[in-house]
C-alpha cells in the first residue's frame, strides 16, 4: 500500500455535509412519513407499510445498477461527480412532492405515496451510491477511512436530528386549530420546504468540496485504467464471500434500525405519554449519541480490530436500548408522571443510540477495506457495486423492519388518530412487548454476524492509489 496519507479536513467536512441530504430524507422516512401519511392523512398504516416497503425495494434494485453504472462512467469530470451534479435537483423536487399530496381517495393515495417515494429513494441513491463509492478512492488507511466515516455519519445524523427537532419545536408546535401540533399537516409542509433547501446545498457543496482532488486523481490514474466487468460483475461482487458475510451482517442491524425509527413516536406517544417539549428535549439529546459515536469508534476500533468492535458496541447499544422497555414491561422503571422517568429514559435511549451508530459506522468502513480485498483477489475496481451493495441492504431489511413496525401497530389494535395518554393499557403493554422482544433478538443475531467477519489488509505494494497519495507523490 502507499504510505498513508491524511485526508485534509476540509475534505473530510466537504465530503461528510453530503449527508446532511441523506439524513434529512432517512429521518423524515423513518420517523414521521409512516406517522404523517397514517395519522395525518388518514391512510391505513398497512397500506402505509406496504406502499413504503414497496418503494424500498425497487430502490433497493437501482442500487446495485447506479453502483455499475458509476464504476463505468467515463466523463471529463470522472465516474462519480457528474451523478452527484445530476441528482441535485430531483432530490429536491421528489421531497417537496412528497409531503404534498393532493386531496385524493385512499387507493389513490397509495398509488401517490408509493410512487414519490420511489422518486425520492431513487434520486437520494443516484447521489449516494457513486458519493461512498469515493471515499476508498480518498484513502487507502482503514483507520483514516473510519475516521472519515465518521464525519459522514456526523452530518448525516446530525442533519437528520436538527430537522426532526425543529419539526418538533416550530413547525409540528400546538395551533389554535390543532392543539396536538403532530396532526397539522401544514407543519409537515413547512418540514418539507425547509428539508428541500439544505438537501439542495448540501450535495451541491459536498460535490465542489469533493470535486479536485477525486477528478484529478482520475485523470492521473488513466479514465480506462478501472473499467470493471459489466453487468455481471455485479453478482461477483455480492458474492464475494467477505462481502456476503458483510451483508449478512447488514440484514440484521438495518432490520432493527428500522423498527426502533418506524415506532419512535409511537412509543414516546403511547408507553411514555411524552408530551410536544419532550420530543424537542429527545431530539436535541439524541446528538449526544453521535458524539459519542463520533468519539469512541476510532480508539475502540484500533484497539479491538473493526469487527470485534463492532460487535461490542452493538452489545452494549441494546444493553443501553432495550433496558427502559424490559423494566416498564416488569414494573420497575419510573412511572410516567415521575421526574426521573424522562431524564432516566433518554439517558438509556442515548446511550443506546450512540453505540449503535459506532457499529453502523464500523461496518460502513470495512465496507471500503472488502473493496481493496476484492481489488487485490479479481484485479477488478469496483468501489461503486459495493458502496451499491451495504445500501441495497440497508433498503432492502430496512423495507421489512418499516414492514415489521406497521404490522405491530396494526396486530396490537392501536386506534388511528389516537391521542397520548388514551389508549388501552393492554394495548400499551402489548406495543411495548413486541417491540422490545423483536428488536432484542435482532441485535444478538447482528453482534453475532459482526463477532465472525474476518478482515485482511491487501499487501503493501498492491493497493491502489487514492486521491491524496497521488496528490502526494506529484509535488
Amino acid at each position: 500500500m502507499p504510505p498513508p496519507v491524511k485526508v485534509p479536513l476540509s475534505i473530510k467536512l466537504g465530503y461528510g455535509f453530503g449527508s446532511v441530504a441523506y439524513g434529512i430524507k432517512d429521518n423524515g422516512f423513518a420517523v414521521f412519513l409512516l406517522f404523517y401519511y397514517n395519522q395525518v392523512v388518514g391512510l391505513d398504516a398497512s397500506l402505509v407499510g406496504t406502499a413504503l416497503l414497496i418503494a424500498l425495494l425497487a430502490d433497493a434494485l437501482y442500487d446495485p445498477i447506479v453502483g455499475q453504472l458509476s464504476d463505468s462512467t467515463r466523463t471529463r469530470i470522472g465516474k462519480r461527480h457528474p451523478w452527484l451534479y445530476a441528482a441535485a435537483l430531483p432530490i429536491t423536487i421528489s421531497w417537496l412532492m412528497l409531503w404534498h399530496p393532493p386531496e385524493m381517495s385512499n387507493g389513490a393515495a397509495f398509488f401517490y405515496v408509493l410512487t414519490v417515494a420511489i422518486f425520492v429513494r431513487v434520486s437520494m441513491s443516484s447521489y449516494e451510491v457513486p458519493s461512498l463509492a469515493m471515499m476508498p478512492e480518498l484513502t487507502s488507511d482503514p483507520h483514516e477511512r473510519t475516521n472519515i466515516m465518521r464525519f459522514r455519519f456526523l452530518f448525516g445524523w446530525g442533519g437528520g436530528l436538527v430537522m426532526m427537532a425543529l419539526a418538533f419545536a416550530i413547525f409540528l408546535s400546538p395551533t389554535a386549530q390543532y392543539t396536538d401540533g403532530q396532526l397539522n399537516p401544514a407543519g409537515y409542509s413547512q418540514y418539507a420546504i425547509l428539508g428541500a433547501l439544505v438537501m439542495l446545498i448540501s450535495v451541491l457543496v459536498a460535490a465542489f468540496m469533493t470535486h479536485k482532488p477525486i477528478v484529478s486523481a482520475y485523470h492521473d490514474k488513466g479514465s480506462a485504467a478501472d473499467k470493471n466487468g459489466g453487468f455481471g460483475e455485479i453478482i461477483k461482487s455480492f458474492t464475494y464471500p467477505p462481502f456476503a458475510r458483510l451483508l449478512l451482517v447488514s440484514f440484521f442491524a438495518y432490520t432493527n434500525q428500522g423498527i426502533i425509527f418506524a415506532l419512535t413516536l409511537y412509543l414516546f406517544r403511547h408507553i411514555w405519554e411524552l408530551d410536544q417539549v419532550a420530543f424537542f428535549i429527545y431530539s436535541l439529546c439524541l446528538f449526544f449519541g453521535v458524539v459519542i459515536a463520533f468519539v469512541s469508534v476510532g480508539p475502540v476500533s484500533k484497539k479491538l480490530g473493526k469487527p470485534h468492535a463492532a460487535a461490542l458496541f452493538m452489545l452494549i447499544s441494546l444493553a443501553f436500548g432495550s433496558l427502559p422497555y424490559w423494566s416498564r414491561l416488569l414494573g420497575i422503571f419510573p412511572d410516567n408522571d415521575s421526574t426521573l422517568m424522562m431524564p432516566m429514559l433518554f439517558s438509556f435511549l442515548v446511550a443506546g443510540t450512540g453505540f449503535g451508530i459506532s457499529a453502523i459506522i464500523l461496518a460502513m468502513s470495512m465496507m471500503a477495506d472488502i473493496s481493496d480485498m476484492y481489488q487485490e483477489d479479481t484485479g477488478k475496481k469496483s468501489e461503486g457495486l459495493f458502496s451499491a451493495g451495504m445500501f441495497f441492504m440497508q433498503k432492502l431489511v430496512g423495507g421489512i423492519g418499516l414492514f415489521l413496525a406497521s404490522s405491530i401497530i396494526a396486530i396490537v389494535g392501536l386506534p388511528d388518530g389516537a391521542q397520548s395518554g388514551t389508549v388501552a393499557p393492554d394495548i400499551v403493554a402489548n406495543l411495548n412487548l413486541y417491540y422490545v422482544t423483536i428488536t432484542t433478538i435482532i441485535a444478538l443475531l447482528t453482534a453475532l454476524a459482526f463477532s465472525r467477519l474476518t478482515i485482511r489488509y491487501p499487501a503493501q505494494t498492491k493497493a491502489p492509489p487514492t486521491a491524496f497519495s497521488i496528490a502526494k507523490e506529484a509535488s
